[in-house]
């Protein structure tokens, strides 16, 4: 569970940064070898030409499938063995690290498949990465993330806790499998009490649990979105969570919401037979957000005014990430000057570097990031090869 409260004014940590990323037979990249400098880094090229997939790689870096979510056999490159491999040497606050994951080809595509190690001795799980490094992105594909399903506002938002919070994505990866075990009583018809008390008792347990480490994060970012300036570049958000647990836990001792919930559960079995599946719990909650200048719903907003809220919320909680983990993390952040105005992207250029934080920007014309000139690595990506630009 997230522990502490940021204080206002607290010095970031010392940079976490990759210093060389190693693939093979990852995407287009049959092999490539990449010396990367701290801070920004501009990777340009043509579309396709492989900038995106150097970002997916480096989201493998932190415990899922990537800024994709793509199956990992689906990441291996064609006319490979079916199997990739990625290497990175981390330079942090606690030295030197080198981490690799990848898959074989005979390994099977699920997350149990892609193995991890750390300095050499295999990892327990891909967890175990989150304590040498923190890994947030923002690609065009998150564009709709306002007016889009709640599925993806909760995928968002359960990224954003994991970077502050570690254990939250075994609680979630629980919570689903308990749920998924109800799910099949429930289709199957079965009326065994005793199994379904069994489920609901850890679904009470691990889902109070994700609402209430989401709860926290949200009440920490709307504090770190408070030290914006009101009339900044990127506008403030008010940030909320809709769902009846995240709304129990703020007023009732966990272990009652808990007992609330799983008597919700016992008693909506019926309910939930008819429908096949289970309609209660965090996997329904939803993330809030409206444009605090306007008074207005994010999904309302236009397009523009969409991307630099969302690119506010980012950068504050890359802040929060330094301050709470004392790991500044890596930003990847993807096409992100092609719908920014000049005064905007000075502003982003300016922000990531009082974060101190490694960040990965991508983008067709290397012309947009000029102001960062002597600040950043230029790197051209030309369909499997990377090298230095111009």
């Amino acid at each position: 569970m997230i522990a502490a409260a940021c204080t206002g004014g607290q010095r970031l940590p010392e940079q976490t940064h990759i210093s060389k990323l190693t693939l093979t037979n990852f995407r287009n990249y049959a092999g490539l070898s990449l010396e990367l400098d701290p801070g920004a880094v501009v990777l340009s090229g043509d579309n396709g030409a492989g900038k995106t997939n150097l970002l997916e790689a480096i989201s493998l870096l932190t415990p899922g499938r990537g800024l994709r979510r793509a199956p990992y056999a689906d990441v291996a490159r064609e006319g490979g063995d079916g199997g990739f491999a990625l290497h990175a040497r981390i330079e942090g606050p606690e030295g030197q690290v080198e981490i690799g994951t990848g898959i074989s080809g005979a390994d099977a595509a699920g997350e149990g498949g892609r193995r991890v190690r750390i300095n050499g001795a295999p990892a327990k799980s891909a967890d175990d990465m989150l304590e040498w490094l923190r890994v947030v992105w923002l690609t065009p594909a998150m564009d709709g993330l306002f007016p889009g399903p709640a599925a993806d506002r909760r995928r968002f938002l359960d990224r954003l806790v994991l970077a502050i919070d570690p254990n939250h994505g075994q609680r979630a990866l629980d919570y689903e499998k308990a749920m998924r075990g109800r799910n099949r009583l429930l289709t199957e018809g079965s009326r065994d009490s005793a199994w379904f008390d069994a489920i609901e008792t850890q679904m009470a347990e691990t889902g109070v649990a994700i609402a209430a480490a989401r709860a926290e994060l949200v009440r920490l970012l709307a504090a770190m979105i408070d030290r914006l300036p009101g009339s900044g570049p990127f506008p403030q958000a008010d940030i909320s969570l809709s769902g009846e647990l995240e709304g129990e836990i703020a007023v009732a001792p966990a272990v009652d919401v808990e007992e609330r919930f799983r008597a919700m559960l016992a008693n909506g079995r019926e309910r939930d037979r008819a429908a096949g599946r289970t309609l209660d719990g965090p996997h329904r909650s939803d993330l809030v957000v409206r444009h605090r200048p306007k008074s207005m719903p994010a999904e309302l907003c236009s397009t523009g005014e969409q991307k630099a809220l969302l690119v506010g919320i980012v950068l504050s909680h890359a802040r929060l990430t330094g301050e709470m983990s004392g790991l500044t993390p890596i930003l990847l952040l993807d096409e992100i000057a092609a719908h920014l105005d000049s005064g905007r992207r000075a502003a982003l250029f300016s922000i990531l570097e009082e974060l101190n934080c490694q960040a990965f920007m991508t983008g067709t014309d290397a012309a947009l990031f000029s102001s960062l000139a002597g600040r950043a690595q230029f790197l051209t990506v030309d369909h499997g090869s990377v090298g230095p630009t111009g």
